[in-house]
């Protein structure tokens, strides 16, 4: 703990020496820079394929189905509410897969079942004996609120997801194409979709307590979205992304910062923002 507290200190030297802001006065602000700069490149390379294999509605019911996991945690009181939140994410996210996979419904179908089942069962479980008050910061969220010990968690899933990604991005190129193409170029579609439900499963868990289960949906969606309005290529595509969920989240934070607003939804605004700009460009670049 003391030599991660010296780590934390030197990270806070390096940033007032390269980023002599003001808003950047405060240690919380310091902390919720360094969260955005984990965990905004992994919103914007995941909702690449998001967006590319219509998966808006499954990532959604992720955010639905935290809830579940959420009041699991503090229920059984085994583990924490967010180790809770993290293996229902997983499992839920495995299961929608499977049965996604293996049932002849609707791929919307089977989603809606499960995410309108989790959410139920979570609100069920939260508002037993009158205690869901205490469960409403994670309907909104709360960055400025991320500690130096949960910075540190954040940049090893942000390392796993990277490295993973590096993995399995020629095969999910290839699912997001065409799934029957890909079988037939020997790719295992179950493994691969199961690899990316617990890329995004994971990413979805970590960062629910401070983007907020209702708008965490938005950030899977909207900087892919807004990119595929005006890129022509997978690179420029991915590396747009990418930009504009980095520029969103730091934009987002400042806004926040100086207009004393919940920074998840004014990052998530900004966002949005965005896809609209690129959408009033898309006949410039698409002829």
């Amino acid at each position: 703990m003391i030599e991660f507290t010296f780590e934390i200190d030197m990270v806070y030297r390096v940033m007032d020496s390269l980023l002599p802001f003001a808003w950047l006065g405060h240690a919380f602000m310091k902390n919720a820079f360094l969260a955005v700069l984990f965990i905004t490149p992994l919103f914007g390379l995941l909702s690449t394929m998001v967006v590319s294999n219509r998966m808006a509605f499954f990532a959604d019911s992720l955010g639905h189905g935290a809830f579940t996991g959420i009041a699991l945690g503090a229920l059984v009181g085994i583990f924490t509410p967010r180790t809770s939140l993290i293996i229902f994410s997983l499992a839920f996210a495995f299961l929608i897969t499977y049965i996604k996979n293996k049932s002849r419904a609707s791929t919307d179908t089977v989603i809606g079942v499960f995410s309108s089942t989790a959410i139920a069962l979570g609100l069920m479980l939260m508002s037993r004996g009158g205690n869901f008050n205490k469960f409403s910061s994670y309907l909104i969220g709360d960055i400025l609120s991320i500690t130096p010990d949960e910075l540190g968690a954040l940049a090893l899933v942000f390392v796993v997801v990277l490295i993973t990604w590096g993995i399995i991005f020629n095969k999910l190129l290839l699912l997001s194409i065409n799934s029957s193409w890909a079988r037939s170029r020997g790719v295992n579609v179950f493994a691969v979709e199961s690899f990316f439900a617990a890329l995004v499963a994971v990413v979805v868990a970590v960062s629910i307590q401070w983007v907020g289960i209702l708008i965490i949906n938005s950030l899977l969606v909207l900087p892919a979205a807004a990119a595929r309005n005006i890129t022509g290529n997978v690179r420029q595509y991915h590396a747009l992304s990418v930009i504009i969920a980095m520029v969103s989240g730091f934009s987002g934070l400042i806004l926040a910062y100086y207009l004393n607003m919940a920074v998840g939804a004014t990052i998530v605004a900004v966002a949005a923002l965005c896809f609209f700009v690129t959408l009033l460009l898309k006949p410039q670049f698409v002829k």
